[in-house]
Formats: C-alpha cells, structure tokens, sequence
C-alpha cells in the first residue's frame, strides 16, 4: 500500500497529522507526498517507516528542497508509472495537461487545491489527496490510499 498526502503544512507541533493517518503510514510500503510538507521534520519521521517520494509545494522552503523534494519528479512503483507535482493548476483542462506533462503516466498525483480528487479515465488517474491537517473549503481533512498490483492500481480518498 501506498500512502498518498499532500498539504500537510506542518511547523513543529503546529498542525500535527491526525492519529487515524499513522496506522496507515506505519504499514505503508511507500510515501507519496506532493507538497506543502512545511517541515522537513515531517518527512524524517516519514522516511522511518517507508520510502519517501516528494515534491516542492509553494509553501517549501529551501529545508524541504534540501531533504530531496524536486518541482515534480516522475518514479516508477512497481509496473506502473506516476507522475508528481504540487500545482496542477485550474480544473478546466486539468486531465489534457497533466497527460500532455507526464505522457508515459498512469497516475499524477498532485496537491495545493486541499480539494479531494480521485478520477481514473481514459487510462490517467488524477490523485489529489486533499489535506489531513488544514481543511479550508474540502469537506473533510483527507489523504489518500494507493494500491499497485502487477498493474493494476486503484486509490482511495479517506477522511482523517
């Protein structure tokens, strides 16, 4: 399983991921966050329990670039190809974009909307996981789950 988060602005012990997040990075087999980690603190205590994949949100400092997180990156899990980056941009023509951005991906994960998306068509499923620490206009404080199998993937959007 891979754990999918993005918009955790976490500074110290300033919005603390939520409990019900741990017991599914504490068995994640990877770490997928797309930006706005605030706190390179965060991603070492990530990094103890599984891989982690990372990249820059509009909020990251020089801290996070320092850990390892890029504009957007691109790794393979498994048979299946994703595709990372924090802003995607406006809705309106989102799925032509990121297909144009990452041709060879199955899956972009992306964040700084905070709002919630899982959409799989055509072959590219768009994974936003929402934002487990600061809410503003999603219905609920959100990551994501991703499961990889040969290549198969599916993704679920869980409150937190």
């Amino acid at each position: 399983m891979v754990v999918v988060l993005a918009d955790t602005h976490t500074l110290g012990r300033t919005r603390p991921l939520p409990s019900g997040a741990w017991p599914y990075i504490e068995s994640a087999d990877h770490i997928l966050h797309a930006g706005d980690v605030c706190d390179p603190v965060l991603l070492d205590e990530l990094a103890s329990f599984a891989p982690v994949t990372v990249v820059l949100g509009n909020c990251d400092g020089y801290d996070v670039k320092h850990w390892g997180a890029q504009p957007e990156t691109q790794l393979q899990l498994g048979a299946v190809a994703i595709g990372m980056m924090h802003d995607s941009g406006a809705a309106r023509a989102r799925r032509k974009r990121l297909r144009e951005r990452f041709p060879s991906a199955r899956v972009v994960v992306y964040g700084h909307s905070h709002l919630p998306c899982n959409e799989d068509e055509d072959g590219l499923l768009l994974l936003n996981p929402g934002s487990p620490t600061w809410v503003r206009r999603a219905p609920w404080p959100s990551m994501a789950l991703l499961w990889i199998d040969a290549e198969h993937v599916e993704a679920e959007v869980i409150p937190v």
